[in-house]
């Protein structure tokens, strides 16, 4: 039998890393992503996920870097505000980790990726009589796949940022209020 989960906002992240002047990786998060996980243990064929995130909430750490990764040449978060995930397929892969196929939207590009989950907690009843779950996704997509085409050759040769993009997240969700009676 399924069960109905919200994303809680407040207690999830969405994190990624990218190769920066071909020498490390740069960090940066999204915050508030919310969404729907429909899930059956016994099934988890029957389960489904959908997140959307705010493009316009990224944080590196650097305002400037922010202000240009919303901009039209990477995000255009005027004109796509969102980033959203659906998934079409998940299958169990050992104990307490998935694999979910999806299409992920970015950049108004929607594209399959496969992302793997582990960590997949047991319900828990939080101190304000909530039951939540957790779960940590992990995934790689190539930005350019999404129409994220903007870069500046080195002078020493390779360009300023990678095509590889990292990304995690760690997820709580609280069981809808009426999935819970």
């Amino acid at each position: 039998m399924s069960t109905t989960y919200e994303i809680d906002p407040a207690h999830s992240h969405v994190s990624f890393s990218i190769r920066h002047l071909m020498i490390s990786n740069v960090r940066g998060v999204f915050s508030g992503a919310k969404g729907t996980i429909v899930f059956d243990p016994q099934n988890p064929a029957d389960s489904s996920i959908e997140v959307e995130i705010d493009v316009n909430t990224i944080s590196t750490h650097d305002t400037k870097r922010d202000e240009h990764l919303k901009s039209g040449d990477f995000f255009d978060a005027a004109k796509y505000s969102t980033m959203t995930f659906k998934s079409k397929k998940i299958e169990k892969t050992g104990d307490d980790e998935y694999k979910v196929t999806g299409d992920l939207t970015i950049h108004g590009v929607t594209k399959e990726v496969t992302f793997e989950i582990s960590d997949v907690s047991p319900e828990t009843t939080d101190p304000w009589g909530n039951i939540r779950v957790g779960a940590t996704a992990k995934g790689k997509i190539n930005r350019k796949d999404f129409g994220l085409e903007w870069n500046a050759p080195m002078e020493t040769g390779g360009v300023l940022v990678g095509n590889d993009v990292k990304i995690e997240m760690d997820i709580q969700a609280v069981k809808a209020k009426s999935a819970a009676a």
